[in-house]
């Protein structure tokens, strides 16, 4: 039977879609391809424990073992005591580094973003006799996908990457950036889109790259929802008495300018000036600069904000979270930093209508006008044009919800999505065993 390691830049408990996308496709293997399966990461939980000592990490001594749904992950502390200059001495007197043909720009640019694992580099060299078949590893620009290529160097096996690259998003078109990705065996890039601009800007042959997108659960969005065993409703919970019957907009994700939460904030007036029972809601890790936007516009707006974190949840399918998009009217991520948007999957799946940004793969994901709608990224007026639009309009609402839906029950389920992963899988291994 293979044996597959994943290395992602973080694992549960950190969320986002990158871990929870390896998250489903490693339990799918274990559990029904019978693959073993085992999982190296960081222990940062969110992004600034990728890079810096203020971030969240689990701290459970240097090097340790946990599980998490019967998987065994290791998770490898990220050293922040080390200047730059060292990390870049000592990575490049590695021989599987050497073996890469990386510059010290690229390699320079990946030890800023983190995560520095120096217990896993002092100890690389037991991967020339350890039984692994593939190393599969996520994403872009982070510096355990340069690790993931030196143990597949070291193994002497197929290295894939899916870099969820946000080619939209001027951050991430850094040209040492594309380095890395120039050197695995496979890319797995979330849309068409995404594959003719890794083609077109980084130079990776066509053929080394699988389009595959991602995936849902949809039946968790389709069952009751229930908290200790008991119904949950969200608007019971979180909306005042009287006002049981108001609208409910919905953003869930990282809560910052790129993923489009502070355009949200900012669309707020235009939106009350039109419609006024409606509250918004926000699920996700919040950032200093929303909740500084968050506080400048409650200062000026009696508005009805309900702001979740992940400490409010109890994991990715928490009661709150799936009760809010069933319960929501309309789902809203004007990000420019999406290389597909699970999100979007999950709305679909509780049969809700969708507002995502005119940039980047976004346009590939939703159909226009068929099972959602596209603004302008960071403008406010349009984005309030749209969603007034749909609260005002509850046949629309249902006609793009319930076109949704069908997609993502047709074409867009985990399983469907490993099938496909597990098809590429054995592609390479035959490939390298003959």
């Amino acid at each position: 039977m293979y044996n597959i390691l994943y290395f992602p830049t973080r694992y549960y408990p950190a969320i986002s879609g990158a871990e929870f996308y390896i998250q489903s496709i490693a339990e799918i293997f274990y559990f029904k391809y019978k693959y073993e399966v085992n999982i190296f990461t960081s222990n940062a939980i969110d992004f600034k424990g990728l890079r810096e000592s203020k971030g969240k990490v689990i701290n459970i001594g240097e090097k340790y073992y946990n599980c998490v749904n019967n998987l065994k992950i290791m998770r490898f502390p990220v050293n922040y005591n080390i200047s730059l200059d060292d990390k870049l001495n000592y990575v490049k007197k590695i021989p599987s580094y050497k073996d890469l043909g990386l510059s010290d720009e690229c390699l320079t640019e990946y030890l800023r973003n983190g995560p520095y694992l120096e217990t896993l580099l002092e100890d690389l060299k037991r991967f020339t006799n350890i039984s692994i078949d593939l190393v599969h590893s996520c994403f872009y620009p982070y510096f355990n996908i340069i690790m993931a290529l030196m143990i597949g160097k070291l193994a002497n096996k197929p290295a894939i990457c899916t870099p969820f690259f946000h080619f939209s998003n001027p951050r991430y078109l850094n040209k040492f950036y594309f380095e890395p990705l120039q050197k695995f065996d496979k890319i797995v890039a979330c849309t068409h889109l995404e594959k003719k601009i890794l083609v077109e800007q980084l130079n990776i042959p066509e053929e080394k790259i699988q389009v595959i997108s991602m995936g849902v659960d949809y039946k968790k969005f389709t069952s009751p929802v229930k908290q200790k065993n008991k119904s949950f409703n969200f608007k019971q919970k979180y909306f005042k008495s009287n006002e049981k019957n108001y609208k409910m907009v919905l953003f869930c994700g990282y809560k910052n300018y790129e993923k489009g939460a502070i355009s949200i904030l900012k669309t707020i007036p235009y939106i009350l000036k039109k419609h006024k029972k409606v509250y918004f809601v926000f699920i996700g890790p919040s950032t200093l600069a929303f909740n500084r936007e968050l506080a400048k516009i409650q200062r000026d707006l009696d508005i009805r904000v309900i702001n979740l974190t992940p400490d409010n949840l109890t994991g990715y399918y928490d009661a709150k979270k799936i009760a809010a998009f069933n319960e929501t009217d309309v789902f809203l991520m004007p990000s420019r930093s999406d290389a597909y948007g699970i999100a979007f999957l999950e709305a679909w799946a509780s049969s809700k209508p969708v507002i995502g940004a005119n940039i980047g793969a976004t346009p590939e994901v939703i159909r226009e006008n068929i099972d959602g709608l596209l603004v302008r990224f960071d403008d406010p007026i349009d984005i309030a044009d749209k969603i007034v639009t749909l609260l005002k309009k509850k046949r629309l609402r249902r006609t793009l919800g319930s076109n949704g839906k069908e997609k993502v029950e047709k074409n867009l389920s985990w399983d469907e999505i490993a099938k496909k992963t597990n098809k590429m899988y054995q592609q390479l291994i035959y490939k390298q065993e003959d």
